[in-house]
């Protein structure tokens, strides 16, 4: 039992016009992976009970459709060109693989010769039709925070991702066998979908690592589709495509979120990068005063009071900013106002704390320990000459 091209490479006209009865496909939507042919009478729109396939019945397939010829459960012929198609008892299997792809169009006859009937036709014939076409915006969302070592934050994270993907379908013959359920008149990717959707999120937080592993940034997940659905066929093209004839085409991440503690310690890392920038921080500066004008001016004990407690704050704010701008750390130059005890500043302005200049090497000058003899005296700390009774350059009373 087999089929016979009716017209060529002809798929209307006259010549399809001149049968009363033809096996078209059922209602097809754009998730439909598979449906059973109908029977259509000539001069009727509607489509039938589902077609009993007898001796010389006429086969339409349309393109991007595999359409296979059952008999008994089991698989006696197929064909993915375009066209009608005659039914012949008395022919062999014609296995028409259309414009598959060499590799596919062998793997199908290897697959053809595990599922095809072996005895005398049943004469309970049907035809099944399975799309061909990507089947695209098949929606998934992680149950569970998948983990993502960032090298950016140096820190493991965790994100929550939704999308949707599409997968084709590469071995139809395989398919049918192995993930359609027995006897059905239609099937939907939404009704097998479940069944594979552990599957499918298994391999979404492996490829997720990957990525990690390639040092990209979290906050860059959400661009790297292309990437994404590479690492995803990869992890599921042995269950997938091995087991079930149908692989992953694309991947497309619509949203992600981050955990509680994961966004903490974005945010912090963030606002510390922020406060490294000098022009940022005195932008921040600026804002926070602002603020600080506009809630004292709102004080519950009158303004007055508020701008009292403003100034006040803001003047030890500036003092803490002060001393931690003013600081001199060995080696820098500064007023000697602000020289530690025993600190010197030698003669090129460099600021010391040894006996010897850091900058040109200069000794640190002895301290007179006799009065001047014009009535000044010699500072026992820096030895500046003074008149009055504290050290006009460092501030040591006279001893």
């Amino acid at each position: 039992m087999g089929i016979i091209k009716a017209i060529g490479n002809a798929v209307g006209g006259a010549l399809a016009d001149s049968w009363l009865e033809t096996i078209e496909p059922g209602n097809m939507s754009d998730t439909t992976v598979m449906t059973k042919g109908v029977s259509v009478r000539k001069g009727q729109n509607k489509k039938g009970d589902t077609g009993v396939i007898s001796n010389g019945s006429v086969i339409h397939v349309y393109p991007n459709m595999m359409m296979l010829l059952i008999d008994g459960g089991r698989v006696v012929d197929y064909s993915a060109e375009e066209g009608y198609y005659q039914v012949s008892l008395s022919s062999a299997p014609s296995l028409f693989a259309g414009d598959l792809k060499n590799d596919i169009a062998d793997a199908l006859r290897e697959t053809f010769e595990r599922v095809k009937f072996g005895g005398v036709p049943s004469g309970k014939q049907t035809v099944v039709y399975i799309n061909l076409q990507e089947i695209k915006g098949i929606k998934f969302g992680t149950r569970n925070p998948v983990n993502y070592f960032d090298n950016f934050y140096n820190a493991e994270l965790f994100l929550r991702a939704f999308g949707t993907y599409s997968v084709r379908i590469t071995d139809p013959l395989k398919f049918y066998a192995e993930a359609i359920p027995r006897n059905a008149e239609k099937c939907d990717i939404t009704d097998i979908n479940a069944q594979y959707m552990s599957e499918f999120l298994d391999a979404f937080a492996s490829s997720i690592n990957k990525l990690s592993m390639d040092g990209i940034r979290i906050s860059f997940v959400q661009s790297k589709g292309r990437e994404l659905s590479k690492y995803m066929a990869d992890a599921l093209d042995e269950e997938w495509r091995g087991l079930r004839g149908m692989e992953v085409c694309s991947v497309g991440i619509e949203s992600i979120s981050y955990d509680e503690g994961s966004q903490k310690l974005i945010n912090m890392r963030n606002e510390t990068a922020m406060m490294s920038d000098p022009s940022l921080m005195n932008a921040y500066m600026q804002k926070s005063v602002a603020d600080g004008i506009k809630a004292a001016g709102g004080n519950a004990g009158g303004a007055a009071i508020g701008f009292m407690g403003f100034n006040a704050a803001q003047s030890a704010g500036a003092g803490i900013l002060g001393a931690m701008n003013q600081v001199p750390t060995q080696g820098q130059s500064v007023p000697q106002t602000q020289q530690a005890p025993g600190a010197w500043t030698c003669s090129c302005g460099t600021y010391n704390t040894g006996n010897f200049c850091q900058n040109c090497g200069n000794k640190k000058p002895s301290v007179p320990t006799a009065a001047a003899s014009d009535g000044k005296w010699f500072c026992q700390n820096c030895g500046t000459a003074n008149t009055g009774k504290f050290c006009q350059a460092c501030g040591t009373k006279k001893e």
